[in-house]
């Protein structure tokens, strides 16, 4: 990490000082097919865990982090600096009943793992890289496994705390590691009888079993310093495939490019040098090919509100991903400030409202818009409704699934609130400086009465040029795709910013490149109405990442209910759509630039 924002700052223990350990949710893990995709609180009342003396107490979160399902609890866990301790007894728990048995069985069938934070640290469990053969830290552990189709409840907890030695006799927490087990101990007189050999503890399936939960304590000196602590944790298991997919999404770039540079350099060039010259046949040479279409390649497009609305979303979403990820490689959104990263999402977002709204104002004004009062209100509301609309129905979803993601309606007020406060004041702000600004001028005038369009060829017709259009965006991204799918769904640290960085760069630059191709063939067989198409060859990438979705649900996905299912979709589709305004803004406005260049270069009569 490059740097640690206040809040995250190192804390130093004396020798038996307290330490901490909070729970967080329930999450499944997997390392082949996730099960499910609900979390549940640690203390959702069917697991029948040991609570500390008077009750759980929640810790406050940033947004970012409730908003990702962090619910962080404080436990009954007693944990002194550098001091050990063996099989303490945390506690027995009520009878559980033969429903809340099922429940439990299931939830270790599905593989859901325990995650507890130390120190600001996960608790994790080691796991060996194949091919390095290093050892690193896989975050949460197993809340059972299943033992010849019998499922085992781990009800032991060998804690180990690496701990680095200060010069001024203070320590400091640099890693935590627990081995769960599954131990039918019994108590008497108060305390546990630890038997290294005793069996594995099946929770009875009639029910009114009693669960003895223990736990060890071991510190272990460590040479590991507090800065470089998660150094274990953001552990990349194959380097090679983000390196590939880096170079298979430059080699995109530099065909396209090429692509480019011969139709800019050679075609385009000797067209405008033809239309150019004046010659002594001047009165017998006629216009043909992409000049041909000059009186009419600015004419407004159909819907022209609902095209600068998406472009202007477009470009907010632009803003606030280049920005998120700037921060992110700087390394200021550490994974140790939880939820930094999607805070930091949601107030660019609110921030760039006014990005939205200028452009918005912008287009619309040049495409001869006159309803500019329904412009601004669109601008400001459509997207983000959109999008907080479809959020707070999937919401309703985790609710009916119990789960810990469920959003509080106190945090959906208040995004509610941070919307209201900035993000609707701003794009009004921006929409007000975009009308301001005098209209912008296109390079040739558009003639009154448009012209005929010859019958195109088939790969030029609106359906297969969007579909063919949209694949080397999507090509470009679609490795990168699956390490933040995997993250996502299988509840890991994403670690390859820098890699992510780099590969959004080269989404900007194949969306442009692309569009600017296909604008220019369908120009070359007169066909003017580039606007929405520009808009949705360069958008048809988020169609494939949704397509992608619905592959990756397929194969490495195992979701048996109805409700995953829907919130796996949903959550795809949102995404998908954030996709393809972004992608599509850049395609419009690169088609733009594009068009004023190069009708900006001939002479017309």
């Amino acid at each position: 990490m490059a740097f640690y924002l206040p809040g995250v700052a190192p804390h130093d223990y004396a020798v038996a000082e307290n330490v901490p350990l909070y729970v967080n949710s329930l999450t499944p893990m997997s390392n082949q097919q996730v099960k499910s995709v609900v979390s549940y609180d640690y203390y959702y009342e069917r697991f029948h865990f040991c609570q500390p003396e008077g009750g759980p107490q929640q810790q406050s979160e940033s947004l970012g982090s409730i908003l990702f399902g962090d619910r962080i609890f404080s436990s009954p866990f007693e944990l002194s600096m550098a001091q050990n301790d063996t099989c303490k007894l945390l506690c027995v728990s009520d009878p559980i009943p033969k429903d809340d048995v099922e429940f439990i069985n299931q939830a270790i069938e599905e593989d859901y793992a325990l995650n507890w934070v130390v120190d600001g640290l996960p608790a994790a469990h080691e796991n060996r890289d194949e091919h390095t053969d290093e050892l690193y830290y896989n975050i949460g552990f197993n809340l059972g496994f299943m033992d010849n189709g019998k499922a085992a409840l781990n009800n032991h907890y060998e804690i180990y705390i690496y701990y680095h030695d200060r010069p001024d006799g203070k320590y400091r927490v640099v890693g935590v590691i627990v081995y769960p087990a599954s131990k039918d101990f019994k108590v008497e007189n108060g305390k546990p009888i630890c038997d290294t050999k005793a069996y594995q503890f099946h929770l009875s399936e009639k029910g009114g079993d009693r669960v003895v939960y223990t736990y060890s304590v071991n510190w272990v000196p460590s040479s590991t310093v507090w800065a470089t602590r998660w150094d274990n944790y953001l552990h990349i298991l194959d380097p090679s495939i983000h390196w590939f997919s880096l170079v298979n999404s430059i080699v995109i770039v530099l065909f396209l490019t090429g692509m480019v540079a011969m139709i800019l350099l050679r075609a385009l060039h000797k067209d405008i040098s033809r239309y150019n010259a004046v010659e002594a046949q001047e009165d017998v040479q006629e216009d043909y090919g992409w000049k041909l279409v000059h009186g009419d390649v600015f004419r407004p497009p159909t819907r022209p509100m609902l095209l600068s609305v998406f472009v202007g979303s477009g470009t907010q979403l632009i803003a606030m991903t280049a920005l998120t990820l700037v921060f992110a490689v700087l390394g200021f959104l550490s994974p140790s400030n939880r939820g930094s990263l999607a805070t930091v999402m949601v107030i660019f977002f609110m921030v760039f409202g006014c990005i939205a709204g200028y452009v918005s104002a912008r287009i619309y004004k040049m495409n001869g818009g006159e309803a500019w009062k329904l412009n601004v209100v669109l601008t400001a509301a459509l997207f983000p409704s959109l999008i907080l609309g479809s959020l707070l129905a999937l919401n309703f979803f985790l609710i009916g699934s119990h789960a810990s993601g469920a959003v509080p309606f106190g945090t959906m007020l208040a995004v509610l609130g941070l919307y209201v406060i900035i993000s609707f004041p701003l794009s009004v702000l921006g929409s007000y400086f975009g009308f301001r600004k005098p209209r912008i001028e296109h390079p040739v005038r558009t003639n009154q009465i448009p012209r005929q369009i010859p019958d195109q060829p088939f790969y030029l017709r609106p359906i297969p040029s969007i579909l063919m259009g949209g694949i080397l965006p999507f090509g470009a991204i679609f490795i990168e795709l699956y390490f933040i799918m995997n993250s996502i769904w299988f509840h890991r640290i994403y670690y390859g910013i820098g890699f992510l960085f780099l590969v959004f760069g080269v989404l900007l630059l194949t969306c442009s490149q692309v569009t600017i191709l296909m604008c220019y063939f369908h120009l070359c067989n007169e066909d003017y109405h580039w606007s929405w198409r520009a808009f949705l060859t360069a958008g048809a990438c988020g169609f494939y990442v949704f397509l992608y979705s619905v592959l990756y649900y397929l194969t490495k996905l195992d979701i048996g209910s109805f409700s995953g299912t829907v919130l796996y979709l949903g959550y795809s589709a949102i995404i998908s759509i954030l996709m393809t305004v972004l992608t599509g803004a850049v395609g419009y406005l690169a088609c733009l630039f594009f068009l004023r260049k190069i009708f900006g270069s001939i002479k017309v009569d």
